[in-house]
């Protein structure tokens, strides 16, 4: 009897289960066995909403879902059985870089979503459009990277979601924000490159780091040799993190995320700082992709 390799090695890691003891085991398994792309690779610092974050970036049309769980945190009992878990390194830390990176190198040409859980990726029309369309869209405008804007989310009633995070009544900022041209170490501007401010980074600043403030980020590209992600979430290629091409606006798209929300809630000094997210500009957000274009955290590009 013929059997089929992928769903033997499978099986002899944990059953039915897609799971692998390291993120290099699940590598080498990819490079010869995985389905092509694209690929949702998400980074899962605890279990708030990860099976959520995981079914929504399904149902938008990814081949290959992975989580990369921090220990001890274990495979909740309602993950799909064909997303793959991977446990992080004992001393997992917010910087993601090494881990992707060696995503990069094992995975070339391939197009991959990075993010966390508790952050949902919409792009133009993402409720009647797969991942695959918007990517075949953006290879015909000679693009590799589809820049997106992180749209922080929070819970509308702190008291009744004390982590901040509440995905039937969660709140957004439909206005301050602000970005300006990104500068070498030269003070050199770099062409078609943005710096971006607003969400609960802004109003919150005195409690968030100057260095995690900015809410631009690539989180949506194709990989190739010598590509290098960095720990700000841009590439070692300039082109990479710029925001279109010289001759037209391209398609962009957004992470809805409610990390910030999460972070400021569990940091001691915020927490008891806060006793609300939200204030006059805040909006209920609907998930759907039209609130976000409309409010312009994303635009449709030439023709999509």
């Amino acid at each position: 009897m013929r059997v089929n390799l992928r769903d033997f090695i499978a099986k002899f890691y944990l059953g039915n289960f897609m799971q692998f003891p390291t993120l290099k085991t699940y590598l080498n398994w990819a490079k010869a066995h995985a389905p092509k792309g694209p690929f949702a690779f998400i980074f899962a610092q605890d279990d708030i909403e990860l099976t959520h974050t995981v079914a929504h970036h399904i149902k938008l049309g990814f081949r290959q879902t992975v989580v990369l769980a921090d220990v001890p945190f274990t495979r909740p009992a309602d993950l799909p059985a064909e997303v793959t878990f991977i446990a992080r390194a004992a001393k997992s830390s917010s910087d993601i870089s090494q881990e992707m990176n060696a995503i990069i190198s094992a995975l070339p040409q391939q197009w991959i979503y990075c993010g966390y859980n508790g952050e949902y990726l919409f792009y133009p029309f993402c409720e009647s459009r797969s991942i695959g369309e918007i990517i075949a869209f953006n290879t015909e405008e000679r693009r590799k990277t589809i820049a997106t804007t992180v749209v922080d989310l929070y819970a509308g009633h702190l008291g009744h979601s004390p982590h901040g995070v509440d995905v039937t009544n969660a709140y957004f900022d439909r206005l301050g924000y602000y970005a300006e041209t990104r500068r070498d170490a030269e003070h050199r501007p770099l062409e078609q490159q943005l710096n971006i401010y607003g969400g609960l980074r802004w109003r919150f600043e005195e409690h968030v780091p100057w260095h995690k403030r900015r809410i631009d980020r690539v989180a949506l590209f194709q990989s190739l040799r010598g590509l290098k992600f960095q720990p700000d979430f841009t590439f070692n290629l300039p082109e990479f993190n710029t925001i279109s091409c010289p001759w037209h606006h391209n398609l962009t798209a957004s992470v809805c995320s409610f990390r910030a929300a999460k972070a400021l809630r569990h940091n001691p000094g915020s927490r008891h700082a806060i006793s609300s997210f939200r204030w006059p500009g805040s909006e209920q957000f609907k998930w759907h992709s039209q609130q976000l274009m409309d409010l312009g955290f994303m635009e449709p590009g030439q023709w999509f």
